[in-house]
């Protein structure tokens, strides 16, 4: 059995928390890391002296704030969220829907802001969370507008399913791909629970490349597409030109 690093443990510990346990037991980190309770001992001692977890009334332990000021530096994290959050509540005051903004992490979307809207639909969204990159209007934004190569890798690849209307084919997800790059839309529509549709845009840095993708989720029962597109392209075209991006020429499909 190879031997595991000390940064490798040490990650582990930090690894074993998540949104479905934010809260954990020092045996519960032992187990979680694959760790010996001893060394998971010490090194949930270490990390709680950095302050990177914490250790509550109870005697469980959390995530601390010393790692919250150091994710504020990520520039896909806090400080886009910083940016962008004046477009993204425009964006809520115009549709009174579900707002949200997400960046590619791999195979996953993860969402850096969510905004609640009045609507009843479900939204398993919360930020931090993550998702696959087929099941989500942000996640097709970022997809159809990563690599080539990146694209065909995830296509080939297994795509789970979520509803009855989950992308699961590789050829399908290739043509809505290529409609998203065609319109600079993307259209989910009850891929992730049945009673939800959402509709995405792309956001660019100054250099052109898609940095993020801003959505509005609304139910499917009444959703009004053509409604919310221009209000939704005209929050990703601000938060862009917020990061930097200047206009270009018009394409077909449009830069937003």
């Amino acid at each position: 059995m190879t031997s595991r690093s000390a940064p490798d443990r040490l990650l582990s510990v930090l690894a074993a928390f998540d949104h479905a346990h934010p809260a954990l037991t020092l045996t519960d980190i032992s187990r979680r890391a694959g760790l010996p309770l001893t060394t998971a001992h010490r090194l949930v001692g270490e990390l709680a002296r950095w302050g990177a977890l914490e250790r509550d009334a109870s005697g469980a332990y959390h995530v601390g704030l010393r790692l919250w000021e150091v994710a504020a530096l990520a520039p896909r994290g806090l400080a886009l969220r910083q940016v962008a959050l004046p477009y993204l509540e425009d964006l809520y005051e115009a549709t009174h829907e579900n707002v949200q903004l997400a960046v590619r992490d791999g195979r996953e979307v993860v969402y850096t802001e969510w905004l609640s809207g009045r609507s009843a639909v479900g939204v398993r969204i919360r930020v931090g969370a993550r998702w696959p990159l087929h099941a989500t209007g942000v996640g097709l934004v970022l997809l159809a507008h990563s690599g080539s190569g990146f694209q065909e890798e995830y296509c080939a690849g297994p795509l789970a399913a979520f509803t009855p209307y989950t992308i699961t084919e590789p050829e399908v997800l290739r043509r809505v791909l290529a409609e998203v790059r065609r319109s600079g839309v993307a259209v989910s529509d009850r891929q992730v629970t049945p009673d939800a549709l959402s509709v995405a845009a792309p956001v660019r840095g100054p250099d052109g490349t898609v940095t993020a993708a801003v959505s509005v989720v609304v139910p499917r029962s009444d959703a009004r597409i053509p409604a919310l597109v221009p209000a939704l392209r005209l929050a990703a075209l601000g938060i862009s030109r917020a990061l930097g991006r200047r206009p270009a020429a018009p394409s077909h499909g449009g830069d937003t």
